[in-house]
């Protein structure tokens, strides 16, 4: 299966499942749609835990200090069932570029999870747009 057809179905049951997933709360309560921010960094850690699943990227500043972002995403069992694993997304600690809606709350370093890019250009889509 080719690239974009892996990303086109991994995107159709993500986007089942979060209908179901609205159902214990909104993702929309917590992360406000307008705030959209790219970050590029390091893939350090990854919480594959539920409710839901914790990505967090090392972002190394213009001084060569790092901040840590959290990035929260989908529940373990719908990345699963889409055919991903926390060592696929982690990819050996690779380098990507995510696309993520800030805390509502204001919360620093704290974003949802829409697409994660890596640096060969492949993504996966863990949220709609």
């Amino acid at each position: 299966m080719g690239q974009k057809a892996f990303a086109a179905a991994i995107l159709a049951l993500l986007t089942i499942g979060i209908g179901s997933a609205s159902a214990h709360h909104s993702v929309a309560g917590q992360f406000d749609n307008s705030k959209r921010t790219k970050i590029t960094g390091t893939i350090s850690k990854i919480d594959w835990i539920n409710p839901h699943t914790y990505i967090y990227i090392d972002v190394k500043g213009d001084k060569g200090e790092v901040t840590t972002w959290r990035l929260e995403s989908l529940p373990t069992a719908m990345l699963r069932k889409a055919g991903l694993t926390s060592e696929l997304l982690i990819a050996g600690g690779a380098t990507v570029t995510a696309d993520a809606l800030m805390a509502r709350d204001g919360s620093a370093h704290l974003a949802w999870l829409l697409k994660l890019t890596y640096e060969d250009g492949h993504f996966f889509q863990l949220a709609g747009e």
